[in-house]
């Protein structure tokens, strides 16, 4: 990683004492230092060193330098401030919380974790292949005598997930054995290596481009790139893949590409399916609001389910750290006048509403600087409403949007662009918005209807007989700091369009949504060209599951509400719904989605602009170092097979997968075609899933990639691999040929 000699690497390797902190009364100072492997972390779990763990690099989601957690906050003292750091981890593993002996030392361990961790996430997919590899070389290694007997060779071959005869080990041991000392080492390990991750697959693609000399010139590498990959660059392109990707000097000099460089040009984002030039933020960020999917979380507050999972300001945190620019706030009356969030009238934990502001306005521009929408589901007396305004206006200052931006009343949305850096409230309104314009405007009203969410629940506990007045008594300090996005009961299509505002908002349950989006799609689009939308999944997933996203963004709708807290597939499609234009939480829809000429339907494609048939051929060639699913098994090898679907419209939506390969996880070879049809490659997310084939039982995930058919790139491609939590598995991938032509 380019840190040998490093001081900050230095001190991690000695390590040191740390004293971790889980309660007011559980503290216990422990040893902790980096492994040599420099990708794991030993920890000491008890005083009398008999037990010990160590927790992977890959494993940790950030480190926070100071009292940066709910559990630090709870436990400890301000004036340990300094000291103080915490280790926060992806997925559901609770933090690390640290105290160490001196603000120096704090601070070392914080940048030296960072460095290691930036030095990691910049080795490229070869780098981290070779590391992997050479990690389970070391696992296998019993003795620690850096050599390698026949059996430990046959115990590092399952290790990297590949079973093979005792003959075929024996004949590649002889093979790599040339000092017959019955062991391998040095050099003879290298060409181990070099023989096991021979990929034949891209000797033949370069053999058949590599026409001078055997060699691929820079203007061999041009043709495979205009023919191949259907990319229209030029020569000079070519030359500077060369000069980034070329190992061997010699070749460089003569702008010649070995069959190295063209393996490592293909392990690099130049050779992904992604689209580079959709990495960063390429979209008009100028359209209103309205004409953009919002990436958006529902009951962001938690971070397991909805009876009994903890409340936790930690979860508003993972959700914006991943470029969510809608959250959630169930606001409810609290002890000693402060108001609380949580999943009102169950077991759910509560956590203070000044700390859930607190941690958004800290953590809500970190990924993206665009506007944050923070949804309220206000149950709370008028007394606890103006302490909410209060904090929001003091904690969150000259962010939160008090105003209608302008000197006028606007009659549309302001975009994304405009609004950069801002926080919008959405909630219930007293009045028009006018009012903020004209102060004569205060209408004596101090109650609104409430619907959406919060009467849901009141309903669910009332007796058949009782009829609710669903009125709720609004603060007027709270009403006027809902700016953009007033709530409103929505009655039909025709209603809204002739008594509401622009800036007056439905919420609807999935049921309802989805049920608008299958009959009446067109008019549903149409009133998202003028409005925006939110749908919430039904109360009865008390699990926290989620309803499929994709038919309301074909109806155009803008924030579609998920809980985040749960992976699945459904969270897979928003995460490549937003994956492009810098994962910036805003994707622009299409333009048949906002011309009011449109006349689109999702399940019915009469001729029009939305319409652009495509024939996507795919074909799956190979895969890549697959992480073993049982890793307590030592005998237990995959059985991979890749299934391929697609989401979109209707008449897109398709799924085929491949024969499964027996106990290959290491380098299974496929070569199998399939051919899709795409009618609105606008709207089309492609999905690749990689599982463990199982004939007994239900087959279980090995890794996937999902992305937007529009940022596919044609030609042969690496496609990374991600766990059902969305993490990068970082040796793995597979590697296809794709080629969308026009039908």
């Amino acid at each position: 990683m380019g840190l040998e000699g490093d001081p900050d690497l230095q001190f991690l390797l000695k390590g040191g004492d740390l004293l971790k902190v889980k309660s007011k009364s559980w503290r216990k100072t422990r040893l902790f230092r980096l492994n040599e492997d420099c990708k794991t972390v030993w920890q000491q779990t008890s005083k009398t060193f008999k037990s010990d763990s160590s927790f992977s690099l890959e494993d940790i989601d950030s480190v926070r330098y100071g009292r940066q957690t709910e559990g630090l906050q709870k436990y400890t003292d301000s004036s340990v401030e300094d000291r103080c750091f915490s280790i926060i981890f992806k997925g559901r593993r609770k933090n690390l919380d640290l105290i160490a002996s001196s603000k120096e030392e704090a601070k070392r361990w914080v940048s030296g974790l960072e460095k290691v961790m930036t030095g990691m996430h910049s080795l490229n997919r070869q780098q981290n292949s070779e590391h992997w590899f050479y990690n389970c070389m070391r696992k296998a290694d019993k003795n620690a005598d850096n050599k390698m007997s026949l059996k430990e060779l046959k115990h590092f071959l399952r290790q990297i997930n590949i079973e093979v005869d005792d003959s075929y080990a024996e004949m590649l041991f002889k093979k790599c054995d040339t000092s017959n000392s019955g062991t391998l080492e040095g050099s003879e390990i290298k060409h181990f290596y070099d023989l096991l991750t021979y990929r034949e697959e891209i000797d033949v693609i370069y053999g058949k481009y590599a026409s001078t000399n055997g060699q691929m010139s820079s203007g061999d590498l041009l043709y495979f790139l205009q023919n191949e990959q259907r990319e229209s660059v030029s020569l000079e392109y070519a030359k500077k893949l060369i000069e980034k990707y070329e190992v061997d000097e010699t070749a460089k000099q003569n702008k010649y590409m070995s069959k190295d460089g063209f393996l490592i040009y293909l392990n690099h984002e130049e050779g992904s399916i992604f689209n580079p030039a959709h990495k960063p933020i390429y979209q008009d960020m100028h359209q209103p609001l309205n004409h953009y999917f919002i990436s958006s979380s529902h009951n962001t507050y938690l971070m397991e389910d909805q009876l009994k999972g903890p409340s936790s300001t930690e979860a508003y945190i993972k959700a914006l750290m991943k470029s969510c620019r809608c959250v959630e706030l169930d606001c409810w009356d609290g002890a000693n006048g402060e108001p609380v969030i949580y999943h009102g009238h169950t077991l759910t934990s509560k956590v203070l509403f000044k700390d859930v502001i607190k941690a958004i306005k800290e953590y809500a521009f970190k990924t993206s600087q665009y506007p944050v929408i923070l949804s309220l589901e206000n149950h709370c007396s008028t007394e606890q409403q103006k302490i909410m305004a209060h904090h929001l206006t003091s904690i969150l200052g000259s962010a939160l949007l008090t105003q209608p931006l302008g000197h006028q009343m606007p009659n549309t949305f302001p975009g994304p662009e405009e609004l950069k850096g801002r926080f919008l409230i959405k909630g219930k309104r007293l009045n028009k918005l006018d009012a903020a314009f004209n102060n004569n405007a205060t209408e004596d009203v101090d109650s609104v209807s409430e619907e959406d969410e919060a009467a849901e629940l009141k309903e669910a506990e009332q007796k058949p007989k009782e009829k609710s007045s669903k009125k709720i008594k609004l603060a007027k300090e709270l009403s006027d700091l809902v700016i953009y996005c007033k709530s409103v009961h929505f009655s039909n299509f025709e209603h809204s369009r002739d008594n509401q505002a622009f800036y007056e908002m439905a919420s609807f349950k999935e049921s309802k949504a989805m049920n608008l989006a299958e009959n009446s799609a067109t008019a549903f689009i149409h009133h998202n060209m003028d409005k925006l939308s939110r749908i919430y999944p039904a109360g009865s997933r008390t699990d926290s599951s989620n309803y499929n996203p994709v038919p309301l963004w074909n109806a155009g709708c803008q924030i579609v509400a998920l809980n985040f807290q749960t992976p699945g597939k459904e969270m897979d499609l928003n995460q490549a719904r937003f994956l492009p234009n810098g994962k910036c939480g805003y994707i622009l829809k299409p333009e048949f989605q906002r011309d009011p000429a449109s006349q689109f339907d999702p399940a019915n494609l009469r001729v029009g602009p939305w319409l652009k048939r495509k024939t996507l051929h795919v074909m799956i060639i190979s895969a890549q170092q697959l992480p073993k699913i049982n890793e307590n098994k030592q005998k237990s090898i995959v059985d991979p097979q890749v299934k391929v679907e697609i989401y979109g419209v209707p008449d897109d939506i398709a799924s085929k997968q491949t024969h499964h390969i027996d106990n290959n996880g290491f380098n299974p070879q496929w070569n199998t075609k399939f051919q899709f049809t795409i009618h609105v490659p606008e709207l089309a997310l492609v999905r690749f899933v990689v599982e463990d084939y199982d004939a007994a039982s239900h087959n279980d995930l090995i890794g996937l990639y999902t992305l937007p058919f529009t940022s596919m790139q044609n030609g042969y491609r690496h496609v990374p691999l991600l766990t059902k939590r969305g993490n990068l598995i970082p040796s793995a991938g597979l590697f296809v040929h794709i080629m969308a032509l026009d039908a």
